[in-house]
């Protein structure tokens, strides 16, 4: 594991020169599954950072907008639009980044807006510019996502990839996990809603100065898969789009938190100063199920994916329709949907993927996934002012049906396995 702890000062400081002067840098790199795991690492924290912002905003984010006068289907609308509008713009940056290779432009602009966004939340007195910064935020993480997870696959492939993406998802999710409690720290202390989106403009800056280090140590990251290129000359295989129904499927039936926030403010089952310590136990689970199955992924391939939907679908029923108590064991169970959402179907990708489509695969699946997300947020907003036990049931449903898609791919695919 050396090199996954330090470089040698003499390569850093090589490396800023290079840059600096624009000149060849001439030092032998870092390689091996160390290196990778240094990068890794260093995206982990990168995305710890962006996510104590972002995801710290995203809390309160519902009832900020309840408190400005939006109603349930205009919260519902604005966050699947916000996710529709991410993943779609995925597709364009995933081809623009196998198309260029300029994956540090592509992902340091995503970033740049995704970031921005949200200190500038507590600027807004109206719900209209409020939801137009929530979406652009959305579409900042679209833009950097395919070239960021692209990078990310060459790291894995030395490691293993359900390894790697669920390290990388775990600090994700840690950050996750302690944006919340920063808001809900300001809460308590009657910062209300706009102070603690300013205050979230430290962790954001704080992510944007370690990502231009990453950039700096690992200018070529594709050079961190030792393997020969795959070159593929027709499209994406088979198993790759019933993989993508199958996850269409499941976003389709998972509610966004801002609608579940706004359920918690409505009916008050969780208070204020609460629901951000909600959030926040789902962030952990979300963390500690992306470390586990993504080891379990290298070992038993994605039938762990099947499990972990089939089990996270149960959230739907504790949150919208149980106390206090309940309510809380629902949102660790949606944490845990989300840590294999977010950690182990990027890890299944990229076995699926050639290594010179990567982006494009991403891009692709991304905005599929986005789109059914939308769709089912929507459809949530709308059956939530019309009976809450349909949406229930709706959202079961949806996860119930991507199960055999699942299956399939795992039965006819022996790099699964």
């Amino acid at each position: 594991m050396r090199g996954f702890c330090s470089l040698p000062l003499p390569f850093v400081m090589n490396r800023i020169k290079g840059f600096a002067m624009n000149e060849p840098v001439v030092d032998k790199k870092p390689t091996g599954a160390g290196s990778a795991m240094l990068f890794i690492a260093l995206s982990g924290v990168v995305s710890l950072f962006a996510d104590m912002t972002y995801e710290g905003a995203r809390s309160i984010t519902g009832q900020f907008l309840g408190t400005l006068g939006a109603s349930a289907l205009a919260v519902g609308f604005v966050s699947g639009f916000g996710e529709l509008a991410g993943y779609a713009v995925r597709l364009a940056s995933g081809l623009l980044t196998d198309r260029t290779r300029r994956y540090w432009t592509i992902t340091i602009t995503g970033y740049m807006i995704n970031l921005a966004a949200v200190p500038i939340l507590a600027l807004t007195g109206r719900w209209a510019i409020a939801a137009s910064l929530m979406i652009a935020e959305r579409i900042g993480k679209g833009i950097r996502s395919p070239a960021r997870d692209a990078m990310l696959s060459h790291a894995a492939s030395e490691v293993g990839a359900g390894w790697g993406f669920g390290l990388h998802q775990a600090m994700d999710s840690t950050g996750a996990m302690l944006g919340p409690l920063i808001v809900a720290a300001v809460l308590y202390m009657r910062g209300g809603y706009r102070t603690g989106f300013a205050v979230l403009l430290i962790p954001a800056v704080m992510a944007i100065g370690v990502l231009i280090c990453s950039m700096l140590l690992y200018p070529r990251p594709d050079e961190l898969e030792t393997g020969l290129p795959e070159l593929a000359p027709g499209g994406l295989p088979g198993l790759y789009w019933i993989y993508l129904a199958g996850m269409a499927l499941a976003a389709a039936g998972y509610a966004d938190f801002p609608l579940i926030g706004f359920h918690f403010e409505k009916t008050g089952v969780v208070s204020i100063q609460w629901t951000p310590v909600f959030y926040s136990v789902a962030m952990g689970m979300e963390a500690i199920t992306a470390l586990s199955l993504g080891r379990l992924f290298d070992k038993i391939g994605i039938r762990i994916i099947t499990l972990a939907v089939l089990l996270s679908s149960f959230f739907a029923p504790l949150v919208f329709l149980g106390g206090f108590a309940l309510s809380l064991a629902g949102m660790a169970l949606w944490g845990m949907g989300m840590g294999a959402h977010k950690s182990v179907m990027r890890a299944a990708v990229a076995r699926m993927a050639p290594r010179n489509r990567r982006g494009t695969a991403y891009g692709i699946f991304n905005a599929g996934y986005g789109l059914f997300w939308f769709l089912g947020s929507f459809l949530m907003g709308a059956l939530y002012d019309i009976s809450i036990p349909c949406l229930v049931a709706f959202s079961m449903a949806a996860q119930f049906a991507s199960a055999p898609f699942f299956m399939t791919v795992q039965k006819k695919s022996k790099s699964m396995r």
